[in-house]
């Protein structure tokens, strides 16, 4: 009897973990603007990533600028030159109670391709480097630990090359970049990039319940 009943266990053991584990939408409760957090990311030009990122629940507000270099106040054209160290990133305040850091991270790795050292297909120079820029020892932590995940489940393939660096100083883009795509989806550069992987991104994540 005994032997039958560890056969019948093992059988659920082993169908249990063979199924999918869902993914569930994210809420839509109200956020509390007394406890939003802030991620700052670097995935290309952040004309690409901006627009997806504001369709997130929980994600209050999305801001285009420039990170990690060492010119105060740069300009958009200064750091297209490769030479001020910044790279484009976005800034993006969000509810945690609503949606993780560990879930941006997942969106993160979703909208660029982090194999490719600073370079984001026909955009090349450091600024359209891919990198994590941490707030804290537990975003840190978090970053490493995603980055490892996406990198085993080969979502790209490849090694990855996302820097993962301490977060000093945010310098906003200047305003006419800010909510660029929605402003300009006709513009060449916004209809044959940035449109077909907003596109893209609509439907997986739309699927999975996390868009407003």
């Amino acid at each position: 009897m005994t032997r039958y009943l560890l056969i019948i266990l093992s059988f659920i053991l082993i169908s249990c973990n063979g199924q999918d584990k869902k993914v569930k939408p994210l809420t839509n409760q109200t956020m509390d603007n007394n406890h939003l957090e802030h991620a700052t990311i670097a995935g290309g030009c952040f004309w690409c990533v901006e627009s997806c990122f504001h369709m997130l629940k929980g994600v209050s507000s999305v801001t285009s600028g420039y990170s990690g270099g060492h010119k105060d106040n740069p300009t958009y054209e200064e750091v297209c030159t490769g030479t001020t160290g910044h790279a484009e990133v976005v800034e993006i305040t969000f509810d945690p109670k609503i949606i993780s850091y560990k879930q941006l991270l997942e969106v993160f790795w979703f909208l660029h391709n982090p194999t490719t050292l600073n370079r984001q297909g026909n955009d090349v120079g450091t600024q359209y480097r891919s990198a994590i820029f941490y707030h804290s020892e537990k975003q840190k932590l978090e970053a490493e630990e995603s980055m490892k995940a996406s990198e085993a489940k080969q979502e790209w393939n490849g090694k990855y090359v996302t820097e993962i660096v301490p977060f000093q100083k945010f310098w906003p883009a200047e305003a006419y970049h800010q909510g660029y795509y929605n402003a300009n989806p006709n513009q060449p550069y916004c209809s044959a990039v940035v449109g077909p992987k907003i596109q893209k991104f609509k439907k997986h994540f739309g699927e999975l319940g996390w868009l407003k």
